[in-house]
């Protein structure tokens, strides 16, 4: 239930909940990270905000089509529901804030009112999100980003529907934690150069049935020395392995003749192009 305020959570519920999965968050593997089962309080919040999803084919949706995601996504508060934007306030405010700091240990967080990436989610049958470290650098707001924060809203989701969150350590040799996606499940991890993640299966649900989230990502200014790196977009490393592998394959398949003379023939389209 809410509090006598309106807001959806107490403090001291929060507070609970903070001490409690802070040694579990800072020891987890493959990296910093934590899964709260039934975390909103009053679960039909998050049935309003799914009922208020726009249908596929509205216009402000942002598609991700590419050889590494097929989802979509909305970070227009203008075009969300009232319930929609109602967690989104909340989950930006101080409260909020300040149990995301004593859970993670994470300093001076700043929420991201742009919701650049965020917002809502949404990925359909056959849809699927390649294995990433995320952009570390917002650009409007010049800060590091530090945490990714989601929830889940599928009532009924069965194994067999996939769609879990894969958590892969930082030698890309495979998933370490598979986190399904289902209803009221709360997921927080630290966002690092080698915070590995995605869902590169396929999702199998029926076509009736999709896989929808709310994600809001945190920032500071500044971040630990051994974690600084260049400002960059999102990568994904793992389809770029796999593509040096069959390259590679295909390299020590095929007889030196053949290379040699592709190579040559790469060489006279450059001169003469």
């Amino acid at each position: 239930m809410t509090t006598r305020s309106g807001y959806l959570f107490e403090r001291q519920h929060l507070d609970r909940l903070a001490r409690r999965y802070r040694p579990g968050y800072l020891t987890a593997d493959p990296f910093p990270h934590i899964v709260i089962d039934d975390f909103f309080p009053d679960p039909s919040i998050l049935d309003r905000v799914a009922a208020e999803f726009p249908p596929p084919d509205n216009r402000a949706w942002r598609h991700h089509t590419h050889q590494h995601s097929r989802k979509r996504a909305l970070n227009d508060v203008t075009q969300m529901g009232p319930d929609t934007l109602r967690v989104l306030l909340h989950a930006n405010a101080s409260p909020f804030v300040d149990f995301l700091e004593q859970l993670t240990g994470i300093d001076c967080l700043v929420s991201d009112p742009h919701l650049v990436g965020g917002g809502i989610h949404e990925i359909e049958r056959g849809g699927f999100l390649d294995i990433h470290a995320d952009f570390n650098r917002h650009d409007r707001l010049s800060l590091d980003r530090r945490l990714n924060v989601l929830s889940y809203l599928n009532r009924e989701w069965p194994d067999e529907y996939g769609g879990q969150l894969e958590l892969w350590d930082d030698r890309m040799s495979g998933p370490v934690q598979r986190i399904a996606p289902v209803f009221n499940r709360f997921v927080v991890f630290s966002t690092t150069e080698t915070s590995f993640h995605g869902h590169p299966a396929p999702l199998a649900c029926p076509p009736a049935r999709s896989r929808r989230s709310l994600a809001l990502y945190y920032y500071t200014n500044g971040r630990p020395a051994e974690e600084v790196t260049d400002a960059h977009l999102t990568v994904y490393p793992n389809r770029a392995r796999r593509r040096a592998q069959v390259v590679d394959i295909v390299r020590r398949m095929t007889p030196p003749m053949v290379v040699d003379a592709a190579r040559k023939a790469r060489y006279r389209l450059r001169r003469n192009t």
